[in-house]
């Protein structure tokens, strides 16, 4: 790594804060938690003191939590970004976790405090990368596939806008990881953007199908229903069934496929097959 120094890691309360805490201690990396519930952080059990501050309140109290940072690593959501890059002492590199949401035709709150921290960042000057992570499975507690996988314990035929035509590329949570990793160990000049994503580009339909089997299920049939429809009976919020909104299921219609050449070239990362990161995903009680 460039720097030999601390990383600051803002949101290490987070399933990828806590997890590249982790993986950086392992390194044998000094890590500073910045988070803003020290009984949560606590509880995950990493002898490692955190420091408290408010991201949305607070700057005062959070340009005193990274007052001698080089590195800073925001997991927090990167709405948060122009918090940090106007706290952040002058010389401290910057990585930050965004999301491909940033690129949906339908941009919701959180796919507009994306932008806003690209923008941040972009005209910032600073040095450091703004990562846009794809769907994101695989982290303990994670509500992605293990609620679709709850979804189809319940239902014997899955509902489906265009019968799940619409293709996607999730990431596994420990390449998520290591993308983190292969960033703070670059030396980045002046902001840049990088989408990382899974190898494998899927349909929807299929995504079921490998969710199912690797969760000890049938795959179901898939029922192509109109998204209005879809879309309507979500609002029911019917009891029994996971919780799903309908701008996820109006996003369900898009495609989400990435380039990772990129990823690649920059970050050195080929990421997991997705059926092995599935089967790590629901590996025994890894989901009840």
């Amino acid at each position: 790594m460039p720097r030999s120094g601390p990383v600051h890691v803002i949101g290490a309360n987070g399933r990828s804060g806590l997890a590249l805490c982790r993986a950086l201690r392992a390194g044998g990396r000094n890590v500073v938690p910045i988070v803003r519930d020290t009984a949560r952080w606590q509880a995950a059990r990493l002898p490692i003191p955190a420091r408290l501050a408010d991201l949305a309140h607070d700057p005062a109290r959070l340009r005193h939590a990274l007052h001698d940072a080089t590195t800073i690593v925001l997991t927090a959501h990167a709405r948060h970004l122009p918090a940090v890059l106007a706290t952040a002492p002058p010389q401290a590199r910057i990585v930050a976790l965004g999301s491909t949401r940033i690129f949906t035709r339908w941009p919701d709150a959180h796919a507009r405090g994306v932008l806003e921290g690209a923008q941040a960042l972009a005209g910032s000057g600073r040095d450091g990368v703004l990562l846009h992570p794809t769907m994101i499975y695989g982290a303990t507690g994670e509500n992605n596939v293990q609620r679709l996988a709850a979804l189809m314990r319940r239902l014997p035929v899955l509902p489906l806008p265009g019968g799940g035509r619409a293709r996607l590329q999730p990431i596994w949570q420990g390449d998520v990881t290591r993308a983190l990793l292969a960033a703070i160990g670059r030396a980045w000049h002046g902001p840049h953007s990088l989408v990382i994503a899974g190898g494998d580009q899927v349909s929807y339909r299929d995504f079921t199908r490998m969710v199912a089997v690797a969760a000890g299920l049938g795959p179901r049939p898939v029922l192509p229903v109109p998204s209005a429809v879809l879309m309507a009976l979500a609002r029911l919020r019917l009891p029994g069934l996971p919780t799903i909104t309908p701008a996820e299921i109006r996003r369900l219609q898009e495609d989400k496929i990435f380039d990772i050449a990129p990823m690649h070239a920059q970050l050195g990362l080929m990421p997991l097959p997705l059926a092995a990161g599935l089967a790590r995903t629901f590996g025994v009680g890894a989901f009840c």
